[in-house]
């Protein structure tokens, strides 16, 4: 799971295998470690109870989570995102993770096939 903090704004992006994991029930967290031995956690959790996407952070954790019923329809289907409320403090956006266009080299087999490949193909 890939994390990107701008502002007042987190994207969380996941591969395919961590949205089969969420899908199985299970949360998804990665972490960042620190010379200082210290580390900062990110997480995605699913829960029956959630109304919305939501986010809270316990000087530790970042856990975002989200809706059961709200990840199972965007794993099942070719929905891309899934976005917090808007009247939040913090923008949330949670994506399937896509292979890189740009960068050389054999893309990530985990990642989801992207979209744009076949017009780029085309046009060469």
């Amino acid at each position: 799971m890939k994390l990107r903090i701008q502002g007042d704004s987190l994207r969380l992006r996941l591969t395919q295998k961590e949205v089969a994991q969420l899908r199985a029930g299970s949360p998804v967290e990665a972490s960042i470690h620190f010379a200082s031995g210290r580390s900062l956690t990110y997480a995605l959790a699913t829960s029956a109870d959630a109304a919305q996407v939501s986010a809270d952070f316990d000087g530790a954790c970042i856990r975002v989570t989200l809706p059961f019923r709200t990840m199972a329809e965007w794993a099942d289907s070719s929905q891309v995102t899934v976005a917090g409320p808007e009247k939040e403090p913090t923008a949330l956006l949670i994506e399937k993770d896509f292979q890189c266009m740009h960068k050389p080299g054999e893309p990530d087999p985990d990642a989801y096939p992207n979209p744009l490949a076949a017009v780029l193909n085309a046009a060469r």
